[in-house]
């Protein structure tokens, strides 16, 4: 983890002091006198948390509001990494606000306003990036709607706090990779996934650059200078952490899925014919998936491959995808399909299905691995029961040393992603088919928009099957300190 030198932090306290001293108004010059005040208005203020108490990330996000909208206007500079930002955020406070904090980091933070009048500030330093803390002149009553307008200015190669989410590939351009907790080094956010909202964004790209991001893309506005702005809309809700921002050397590739369905792909600038043949397999995939899950979740679909990422996420509507994936195997069967089907695979359970804090992530992952691994197994590149018999022999170890699959010690694990696939893999098993997919195609349905959890996913199986003993099933593989002996295969034991 890095940390930006001394100087800078006592840089970054300066200026937040200087101006939140220079927005100071009497009412808050006197804590005691504004609380004073409030409470004869009826209010009850107090400074929403710095955090959310995530198990596996207690500093993420923060408390007293929640996001509706945001706009966001990004400017990048690729020969000096420099760029200049403004988000707009429309909110509503869950309690009394007499402050409340963004998580941030590696920004100058130019001015703060809240419902257009100018807000105190101040930046400190937490465990993995910075809080943003704002004092608007006049607390927040609960249930009330506001607007908070930020601007400030940065440059993406800058020290941070904690890690970073820039990914810069060899045409000088970035790709946003914000997954788990990075999109606060592009904007002030309350980066947790359970404030979903929908989105605008106004990316601004030089010449021979294109912008993408999430969501549809509705129009471009030509600069005297060459550059453009592009402007974007993603209607559905979307957490923080699945924002696929990025200015880069590309070229946009257009096709349609099952009913119509809009698809936009970028991919690298002069490589359009290697990879028009691996974008259009897109649409099959969306046509196998949507028979197990039912409608795909959002209005626009698209894979962004690029050479400055080197691994693969789920970016909501526009999975980032690196250039390294795309090569056969030894036997030239194009393997990569399994990588962009785990990736689709996420659109319903990970982006409109979404975990309610980061110790759920098997909700994502297993599904994503489980459901890749079959349609290896359909297109005759691997063994499905040949997988999870592995996977079987080696969890106990895992569960041991990095937790269960449903309740993991960190992210990133094999619990999480074939051990929740396993966890699938011995609820089918236990199922049989046909229940099976019943359980996994309502799930997105009856969930689509929402934050869970595994209790919900446990609620949500004995429901749909009417079978009580299902709950005792899903709690010894989700949370046990050793791996259930698995429906149908006693044989199958634990490495030791």
């Amino acid at each position: 983890m890095s940390h930006p030198p001394s100087s800078r932090r006592a840089a970054l306290r300066l200026v937040g002091t200087a101006v939140a001293a220079a927005l100071a108004v009497p009412a808050l010059s006197s804590p005691a006198r504004a609380a004073e005040s409030a409470g004869g208005a009826g209010l009850d203020p107090r400074p929403g948390s710095d955090g959310l108490g995530d198990p596996l990330f207690p500093t993420l996000g923060n408390g007293g509001y929640q996001v509706g909208h945001y706009d966001l206007t990004f400017d990048f500079t690729p020969a000096t990494y420099d760029f200049t930002g403004r988000v707009t955020l429309r909110a509503t406070a869950t309690q009394d606000l007499s402050a409340f904090n963004l998580d941030t980091d590696g920004h100058t933070i130019d001015s703060v306003t809240v419902d257009g009048r100018a807000a105190a500030w101040r930046l400190s330093e937490g465990d993995s990036g910075q809080e943003l803390t704002v004092t608007p002149r006049r607390p927040l009553r609960r249930s009330t709607a506001f607007t908070l307008d930020i601007r400030y200015h940065g440059n993406g190669k800058a020290p941070r706090t904690g890690l970073t989410g820039w990914r810069f590939g060899s045409d000088g351009g970035f790709a946003c990779a914000a997954q788990s907790s990075r999109a606060d080094t592009f904007f002030p956010c309350n980066d947790h996934p359970s404030d979903k909202a929908t989105w605008t964004f106004h990316i601004g790209a030089p010449q021979d650059y294109v912008a993408t991001a999430n969501g549809e893309l509705l129009h471009r506005t030509p600069r005297p200078d060459g550059s453009a702005v592009w402007h974007f809309a993603l209607r559905e809700r979307m957490a923080t952490e699945l924002v696929g921002i990025a200015v880069v050397k590309g070229t946009y590739l257009y096709g349609s899925g099952p009913r119509g369905l809009p698809l936009r792909h970028v991919v690298p600038q002069g490589e359009e014919e290697k990879y028009r043949p691996i974008v259009d397999r897109t649409a099959d995939h969306l046509a196998w998936l949507e028979a197990r899950f039912g409608r795909y979740p959002f209005s626009v679909y698209g894979c962004h491959i690029y050479d400055g990422y080197s691994d693969a996420l789920e970016n909501q509507t526009l999975s980032l995808l690196s250039t390294d994936w795309f090569e056969p195997d030894d036997e030239g069967r194009p393997v990569w399909e399994t990588t962009m089907v785990h990736e689709l695979v996420h659109q319903w359970y990970g982006d409109s299905v979404t975990p309610a804090d980061w110790q759920q992530a098997w909700l994502n992952e297993g599904p994503a691995v489980y459901y890749a691994a079959l349609y290896g197994e359909e297109r005759g590149w691997s063994v499905l029961e040949e997988k999870m018999k592995a996977t079987y022999a080696e969890l106990d170890e895992v569960r041991a040393e990095h937790g269960p699959p449903g309740l993991p010690r960190e992210l990133g694990g094999t619990n999480i992603y074939d051990g929740g696939a396993l966890v699938l893999y011995a609820l089918r098993l236990r199922l049989g088919e046909r229940r099976f997919a019943r359980v996994m195609r309502l799930w997105p349905e009856r969930f689509k928009d929402r934050n869970v959890t595994s209790e919900d996913f446990i609620r949500h199986t004995v429901r749909v099957t009417g079978d009580r003993s299902l709950d005792r099933f899903l709690r010894d593989w989700l949370f046990g300190a050793v791996n259930p002996p698995m429906p149908g295969h006693p044989d199958w034991k634990a490495d030791t």
